[in-house]
């Protein structure tokens, strides 16, 4: 078997809180996903490959633009038809139940429907198949779904927009020392892959396992993090000022913010933890984005957030 050589989740440089939020909907799969929004060039393919072979061990199972239903869903084979012997042919969906992680990129550009049904299954952790006048027994299937897209080529709607649990902006560093120090770790890359015995790589490898250590560590024992209910209260008082479409919102920033306390070892969460996951669990709820104008999270939005959690 071929080893898989992709650059070391621990030696990703910035995209900061997109990784905050990858770990955070691994330890909290109900959180619903994570939605990557930014420019070509960012990083956000890698970052993601990264994150899934730390955390899941293997390459995340990816959706190509061109992907039929039959492919995703999966479907009866043409020997079946004919013969009338059931032979199934798993789709994408439960080959992503096996390996953890469903990544689409370039997800805007991918049929509406199909996003929908993508969407449906990872809300319910349902796959019900009906297909050819043959039905297949309900199946569950469960998975992190993770999408990429450029905004510059359109948006989702906001229907589709809301099925994510949070949305991460990712745009180019600006930083001078940053850029640096992206470009050195990208062709230190290239020369070490080279190297069969490459001790950076092969330390890259070890902090990874202890990430991923961290990781399973805090989703076992998420559910244990205490939830007061004035941090409930919180939640839903911050979505309710910030006209937040749906309810969707509170629920996935009270998730969020639990699965940041169980990260950093605490024992019940706290406004900080709403405070640190907010933008994510509702910049693409706000009125704007439900109107299809903008999506954006500025100076006055965190603001806001800030009176709202010291009244």
């Amino acid at each position: 078997m071929t080893e898989v050589r992709i650059l070391p989740y621990s030696h990703v440089v910035g995209q900061t809180d997109l990784r905050r939020c990858l770990e955070l909907a691994f330890v909290a799969p109900g959180i619903g996903g994570v939605l990557v929004s930014g420019e070509r060039g960012t990083a956000k393919s890698t970052t993601v490959r990264s994150f899934s072979l730390m955390a899941y061990g293997g390459l995340p199972v990816t959706l190509p633009i061109n992907a039929t239903e039959d492919r995703v869903l999966g479907g009866w084979s043409i020997d079946a038809l004919m013969t009338g012997k059931t032979e199934w042919q798993a789709g994408l969906l439960e080959a992503a139940d096996k390996q953890g992680l469903l990544y689409i990129d370039e997800v805007n550009l991918l049929d509406d429907h199909l996003v929908n049904i993508i969407l449906d299954v990872t809300s319910t952790n349902v796959l019900v198949v009906h297909r050819e006048g043959l039905d297949r027994p309900t199946v569950a299937v469960k998975f992190t779904l993770v999408g990429t897209m450029n905004p510059e080529e359109g948006w989702l709607r906001p229907q589709l927009l809301d099925r994510f649990g949070l949305l991460v902006p990712v745009s180019a560093e600006t930083s001078v020392e940053q850029r640096h120090e992206i470009l050195r770790t990208v062709l230190r890359f290239e020369e070490e892959i080279a190297r069969p015995d490459s001790p950076w790589l092969a330390k890259g490898a070890a902090r990874d396992r202890e990430i991923r250590t961290r990781l399973d560590r805090a989703r076992t024992r998420v559910g244990q993090v205490k939830m007061p209910d004035e941090i409930l209260g919180l939640c839903s008082r911050i979505s309710a000022r910030f006209e937040v479409a749906g309810h969707r919102g509170e629920k996935v920033m009270a998730l969020a913010a639990r699965a940041r306390a169980a990260l950093d070892g605490h024992e019940v969460v706290t406004p900080d933890d709403v405070r640190a996951v907010a933008e994510f669990a509702l910049a693409h709820r706000l009125p704007e984005a439900v109107y299809g104008e903008s999506i954006t999270w500025t100076a006055k939005e965190r603001d806001q957030l800030n009176r709202i959690i010291l009244e």
